[in-house]
Protein backbone atom coordinates (compact mmCIF):
# COMPACT_ATOMS: atom_id res chain seq x y z
CA UNK A 1 0.00 0.00 0.00
CA UNK A 2 1.25 3.39 -1.00
CA UNK A 3 1.26 6.12 1.79
CA UNK A 4 0.02 8.61 -0.54
CA UNK A 5 -3.70 5.98 -0.75
CA UNK A 6 -4.21 7.52 2.98
CA UNK A 7 -6.35 10.27 1.97
CA UNK A 8 -6.50 12.86 4.68
CA UNK A 9 -9.91 13.18 4.48
CA UNK A 10 -10.67 9.57 5.07
CA UNK A 11 -8.27 9.54 8.33
CA UNK A 12 -10.09 12.04 9.82
CA UNK A 13 -13.67 10.86 9.38
CA UNK A 14 -12.11 7.55 10.77
CA UNK A 15 -10.86 9.09 13.53
CA UNK A 16 -13.50 10.76 14.48
CA UNK A 17 -15.75 7.54 13.81
CA UNK A 18 -13.49 5.95 16.47
CA UNK A 19 -13.33 8.54 18.80
CA UNK A 20 -17.39 8.66 19.04
CA UNK A 21 -18.49 5.53 18.40
CA UNK A 22 -20.95 5.93 15.88
CA UNK A 23 -20.98 6.89 12.42
CA UNK A 24 -24.24 9.16 12.68
CA UNK A 25 -22.36 10.86 15.22
CA UNK A 26 -19.50 11.80 13.18
CA UNK A 27 -21.40 12.57 10.67
CA UNK A 28 -23.32 15.25 12.38
CA UNK A 29 -19.67 16.78 14.03
CA UNK A 30 -18.35 16.44 10.24
CA UNK A 31 -20.96 18.07 8.51
CA UNK A 32 -21.66 14.76 6.24
CA UNK A 33 -24.29 12.42 5.80
CA UNK A 34 -24.42 8.98 7.66
CA UNK A 35 -24.00 7.37 4.66
CA UNK A 36 -21.02 9.57 3.52
CA UNK A 37 -18.93 8.63 6.44
CA UNK A 38 -20.26 5.09 5.96
CA UNK A 39 -18.93 5.10 2.61
CA UNK A 40 -15.70 7.10 3.77
CA UNK A 41 -14.96 4.34 6.32
CA UNK A 42 -15.92 1.60 3.57
CA UNK A 43 -13.32 3.23 1.20
CA UNK A 44 -10.09 3.62 3.69
CA UNK A 45 -10.83 -0.50 5.25
CA UNK A 46 -10.55 -1.14 1.09
CA UNK A 47 -7.40 0.71 0.35
CA UNK A 48 -5.75 -1.02 3.95
CA UNK A 49 -7.64 -4.45 2.91
CA UNK A 50 -8.88 -4.78 6.92
CA UNK A 51 -11.94 -4.20 8.77
CA UNK A 52 -11.44 -1.03 10.61
CA UNK A 53 -14.63 -1.12 12.94
CA UNK A 54 -16.57 -4.35 14.49
CA UNK A 55 -20.41 -2.86 13.70
CA UNK A 56 -22.53 -3.32 16.42
CA UNK A 57 -26.75 -2.75 17.51
CA UNK A 58 -25.47 -0.18 19.62
CA UNK A 59 -22.49 1.48 17.48
CA UNK A 60 -18.94 0.66 16.20
CA UNK A 61 -15.77 0.06 18.23
CA UNK A 62 -12.53 -0.15 16.28
CA UNK A 63 -11.20 -3.25 15.43
CA UNK A 64 -7.36 -4.59 16.39
CA UNK A 65 -6.53 -3.37 13.15
CA UNK A 66 -8.32 0.21 13.62
CA UNK A 67 -6.74 0.24 17.30
CA UNK A 68 -3.07 0.43 15.69
CA UNK A 69 -4.23 2.30 12.93
CA UNK A 70 -6.00 5.29 15.14
CA UNK A 71 -2.33 6.83 16.73
CA UNK A 72 -0.86 6.68 13.35
CA UNK A 73 -3.52 8.75 11.70
CA UNK A 74 -4.10 11.13 14.84
CA UNK A 75 0.00 11.85 14.42
CA UNK A 76 -0.49 12.58 10.29
CA UNK A 77 -3.80 14.58 10.98
CA UNK A 78 -1.96 16.56 13.36
CA UNK A 79 1.22 16.82 10.75
CA UNK A 80 -1.41 17.94 8.58
CA UNK A 81 -2.57 20.54 11.04
CA UNK A 82 1.21 21.82 11.71
CA UNK A 83 1.64 21.99 7.74
CA UNK A 84 -1.50 24.02 7.35
CA UNK A 85 -0.57 26.19 10.33
CA UNK A 86 3.13 27.11 8.34
CA UNK A 87 1.49 28.03 5.37
CA UNK A 88 -0.43 30.18 7.16
CA UNK A 89 1.85 31.67 8.42
CA UNK A 90 3.88 32.14 5.57
CA UNK A 91 0.75 34.14 4.22
CA UNK A 92 0.30 36.25 7.31
CA UNK A 93 4.10 36.72 6.92
CA UNK A 94 4.25 35.64 10.94
CA UNK A 95 7.25 33.11 10.03
CA UNK A 96 9.45 31.91 6.90
CA UNK A 97 12.76 33.54 5.62
CA UNK A 98 13.63 36.50 3.46
CA UNK A 99 17.13 36.53 2.05
CA UNK A 100 18.02 39.79 0.68
CA UNK A 101 21.13 41.25 -1.19
CA UNK A 102 22.10 44.90 -1.37
CA UNK A 103 25.18 47.03 -2.86
CA UNK A 104 27.48 48.59 0.26
CA UNK A 105 25.93 52.38 0.83
CA UNK A 106 22.31 50.74 0.37
CA UNK A 107 23.33 48.91 4.07
CA UNK A 108 24.22 52.27 5.88
CA UNK A 109 20.64 54.06 6.07
CA UNK A 110 18.23 52.54 3.67
CA UNK A 111 18.62 48.62 4.78
CA UNK A 112 18.80 49.16 8.05
CA UNK A 113 15.55 52.01 8.20
CA UNK A 114 13.54 49.45 5.94
CA UNK A 115 14.59 46.25 7.79
CA UNK A 116 13.36 47.99 11.04
CA UNK A 117 9.97 48.72 9.82
CA UNK A 118 9.56 45.38 8.77
CA UNK A 119 10.92 43.46 11.49
CA UNK A 120 8.35 45.34 13.76
CA UNK A 121 5.51 44.50 11.88
CA UNK A 122 6.76 40.84 11.30
CA UNK A 123 9.63 39.39 14.27
CA UNK A 124 8.62 35.99 13.07
CA UNK A 125 10.78 36.36 9.85
CA UNK A 126 14.26 35.56 9.52
CA UNK A 127 16.56 37.99 7.50
CA UNK A 128 19.36 36.86 5.66
CA UNK A 129 21.28 39.93 4.39
CA UNK A 130 24.13 39.13 1.52
CA UNK A 131 26.31 42.81 0.59
CA UNK A 132 27.76 42.64 -2.54
CA UNK A 133 28.12 44.71 -6.56
CA UNK A 134 24.96 44.71 -8.52
CA UNK A 135 27.34 42.37 -11.12
CA UNK A 136 27.30 40.03 -8.27
CA UNK A 137 23.47 39.81 -6.78
CA UNK A 138 21.50 39.59 -10.12
CA UNK A 139 23.05 36.48 -11.00
CA UNK A 140 22.17 35.16 -7.37
CA UNK A 141 18.83 36.14 -7.90
CA UNK A 142 18.95 34.21 -10.95
CA UNK A 143 20.33 31.15 -9.14
CA UNK A 144 17.61 31.22 -6.36
CA UNK A 145 20.23 31.93 -3.69
CA UNK A 146 18.87 35.77 -3.18
CA UNK A 147 14.59 36.93 -3.07
CA UNK A 148 15.58 40.68 -3.77
CA UNK A 149 18.12 42.68 -4.53
CA UNK A 150 18.89 46.29 -3.91
CA UNK A 151 20.66 47.13 -7.43
CA UNK A 152 22.02 50.52 -8.75
CA UNK A 153 23.42 51.89 -11.67
CA UNK A 154 24.23 54.58 -14.34
CA UNK A 155 22.95 52.69 -17.94
CA UNK A 156 19.64 50.88 -16.50
CA UNK A 157 19.11 48.55 -19.97
CA UNK A 158 22.32 46.62 -18.40
CA UNK A 159 20.14 45.19 -15.43
CA UNK A 160 17.29 43.91 -17.50
CA UNK A 161 13.31 45.15 -17.18
CA UNK A 162 12.42 42.91 -14.10
CA UNK A 163 13.46 46.29 -11.58
CA UNK A 164 11.22 48.03 -9.50
CA UNK A 165 12.57 51.72 -9.34
CA UNK A 166 12.94 53.15 -5.52
CA UNK A 167 14.35 56.41 -6.47
CA UNK A 168 17.83 58.47 -7.62
CA UNK A 169 20.93 58.08 -5.26
CA UNK A 170 22.27 61.83 -6.13
CA UNK A 171 26.31 61.75 -5.87
CA UNK A 172 28.36 64.28 -3.47
CA UNK A 173 32.36 64.88 -4.55
CA UNK A 174 34.68 64.46 -1.48
CA UNK A 175 37.02 66.94 -1.31
CA UNK A 176 40.47 67.34 1.20
CA UNK A 177 39.35 70.10 3.60
CA UNK A 178 42.38 72.59 2.07
CA UNK A 179 40.92 72.03 -1.48
CA UNK A 180 40.51 75.45 -3.38
CA UNK A 181 37.14 74.14 -4.01
CA UNK A 182 35.90 72.79 -0.66
CA UNK A 183 34.10 76.40 0.62
CA UNK A 184 32.04 76.39 -2.38
CA UNK A 185 28.49 76.17 -1.70
CA UNK A 186 28.57 73.76 -5.17
CA UNK A 187 31.57 72.67 -6.90
CA UNK A 188 31.18 72.89 -10.81
CA UNK A 189 31.92 69.33 -11.83
CA UNK A 190 34.20 70.94 -15.09
CA UNK A 191 36.53 72.46 -12.41
CA UNK A 192 37.43 68.82 -11.41
CA UNK A 193 38.74 68.19 -14.71
CA UNK A 194 42.38 68.31 -13.51
CA UNK A 195 41.83 65.98 -10.60
CA UNK A 196 43.11 62.81 -9.50
CA UNK A 197 39.99 60.38 -9.09
CA UNK A 198 39.31 57.89 -6.71
CA UNK A 199 37.95 54.97 -7.89
CA UNK A 200 37.17 51.15 -7.43
CA UNK A 201 39.96 49.04 -9.62
CA UNK A 202 37.16 47.90 -11.66
CA UNK A 203 36.07 47.64 -15.23
CA UNK A 204 32.75 48.55 -14.40
CA UNK A 205 33.15 51.40 -11.80
CA UNK A 206 35.95 53.23 -13.92
CA UNK A 207 33.21 53.35 -17.01
CA UNK A 208 30.62 54.62 -14.59
CA UNK A 209 32.98 57.50 -13.14
CA UNK A 210 33.65 58.31 -17.18
CA UNK A 211 29.81 58.48 -17.74
CA UNK A 212 29.38 60.66 -15.14
CA UNK A 213 31.78 62.96 -15.65
CA UNK A 214 31.32 63.04 -19.65
CA UNK A 215 28.85 65.61 -19.59
CA UNK A 216 31.29 68.03 -18.09
CA UNK A 217 33.40 67.12 -21.09
CA UNK A 218 36.72 65.79 -19.68
CA UNK A 219 38.15 61.86 -19.18
CA UNK A 220 39.02 61.90 -15.42
CA UNK A 221 42.24 60.58 -14.17
CA UNK A 222 42.73 57.84 -12.32
CA UNK A 223 45.87 56.69 -10.65
CA UNK A 224 44.47 55.80 -7.31
CA UNK A 225 42.77 52.37 -7.36
CA UNK A 226 41.19 51.52 -4.21
CA UNK A 227 37.85 50.00 -3.51
CA UNK A 228 37.06 50.37 0.42
CA UNK A 229 35.39 53.81 1.32
CA UNK A 230 37.58 54.01 4.36
CA UNK A 231 40.89 54.18 1.99
CA UNK A 232 39.25 56.41 -0.58
CA UNK A 233 38.63 59.05 2.13
CA UNK A 234 41.56 58.14 3.97
CA UNK A 235 43.44 59.54 0.51
CA UNK A 236 41.08 62.35 -0.16
CA UNK A 237 41.18 63.52 3.24
CA UNK A 238 45.14 63.41 2.82
CA UNK A 239 45.44 65.45 -0.21
CA UNK A 240 45.57 63.14 -2.69
CA UNK A 241 42.42 63.06 -4.84
CA UNK A 242 38.70 63.80 -5.12
CA UNK A 243 35.70 60.69 -5.28
CA UNK A 244 32.31 60.80 -5.78
CA UNK A 245 30.03 59.79 -2.83
CA UNK A 246 26.85 58.42 -2.78
CA UNK A 247 24.32 60.93 -0.84
CA UNK A 248 23.14 57.61 1.01
CA UNK A 249 26.99 57.24 2.25
CA UNK A 250 26.91 60.70 3.96
CA UNK A 251 26.54 59.80 7.71
CA UNK A 252 29.27 57.11 7.50
CA UNK A 253 31.95 60.38 5.94
CA UNK A 254 34.91 61.51 8.43
CA UNK A 255 34.71 65.15 9.44
CA UNK A 256 38.13 65.74 8.22
CA UNK A 257 36.66 65.48 4.07
CA UNK A 258 34.03 68.58 2.52
CA UNK A 259 31.20 67.23 0.88
CA UNK A 260 29.86 69.41 -1.78
CA UNK A 261 26.62 68.89 -4.41
CA UNK A 262 27.78 68.99 -7.84
CA UNK A 263 26.62 71.83 -10.05
CA UNK A 264 26.48 71.50 -13.54
CA UNK A 265 25.18 73.42 -16.87
CA UNK A 266 22.37 71.03 -17.90
CA UNK A 267 20.47 69.81 -14.82
CA UNK A 268 19.77 66.66 -16.54
CA UNK A 269 23.52 65.52 -16.37
CA UNK A 270 23.73 65.70 -12.57
CA UNK A 271 25.60 62.65 -11.38
CA UNK A 272 23.64 60.72 -9.43
CA UNK A 273 22.74 56.36 -9.77
CA UNK A 274 19.45 54.88 -9.67
CA UNK A 275 18.57 52.79 -7.65
CA UNK A 276 15.96 49.79 -8.02
CA UNK A 277 14.65 46.64 -5.75
CA UNK A 278 15.03 43.50 -8.62
CA UNK A 279 13.11 40.82 -7.50
CA UNK A 280 13.91 36.78 -8.38
CA UNK A 281 11.55 35.60 -10.31
CA UNK A 282 10.20 32.70 -7.63
CA UNK A 283 9.60 35.36 -5.19
CA UNK A 284 7.56 37.47 -6.89
CA UNK A 285 4.46 36.01 -5.21
CA UNK A 286 6.26 35.76 -1.89
CA UNK A 287 4.51 37.30 1.26
CA UNK A 288 7.67 38.06 2.86
CA UNK A 289 9.11 39.91 0.05
CA UNK A 290 5.70 41.80 -1.00
CA UNK A 291 5.57 43.31 2.56
CA UNK A 292 9.33 43.98 2.26
CA UNK A 293 8.84 45.76 -0.47
CA UNK A 294 6.38 47.94 1.03
CA UNK A 295 8.65 48.87 4.31
CA UNK A 296 11.55 49.80 1.47
CA UNK A 297 9.60 52.05 -0.89
CA UNK A 298 8.70 54.18 2.38
CA UNK A 299 12.26 54.81 3.32
CA UNK A 300 13.62 54.88 -0.12
CA UNK A 301 10.72 57.85 -0.28
CA UNK A 302 12.24 59.59 2.40
CA UNK A 303 16.22 59.19 0.92
CA UNK A 304 16.06 58.97 -2.07
CA UNK A 305 14.84 61.05 -5.28
CA UNK A 306 11.47 60.24 -6.58
CA UNK A 307 11.80 57.26 -8.76
CA UNK A 308 9.89 59.22 -11.38
CA UNK A 309 13.13 61.56 -11.67
CA UNK A 310 15.42 59.13 -11.27
CA UNK A 311 17.95 58.88 -14.16
CA UNK A 312 19.30 55.34 -15.23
Amino acid sequence: MRAEALDPVLLRTFASVAELGSFTAAATALGYTQSAVSRQVRTLEEACGVELFARGARGVRPTPAGEYLLPHARALLERYADTARALDGLRQVDTGMLRLGAFSTANAVLVPRALGRFGARHPGVEIRLREGLTERLLPALDAGELDLALVSTHKLGKLGTDLIALGGDPLLVALPKAHRLARRRTVPLDELAGENWIVADDAAAVAALHARCAPAGFVPRTPLRVAEWTSKLGLVAAGFGVTFVPALAVGGVRDDVALKPLSVADADAEPQRAVYAAVARHARRAPAVTAFLDDLRAVAAELLQPAATARP
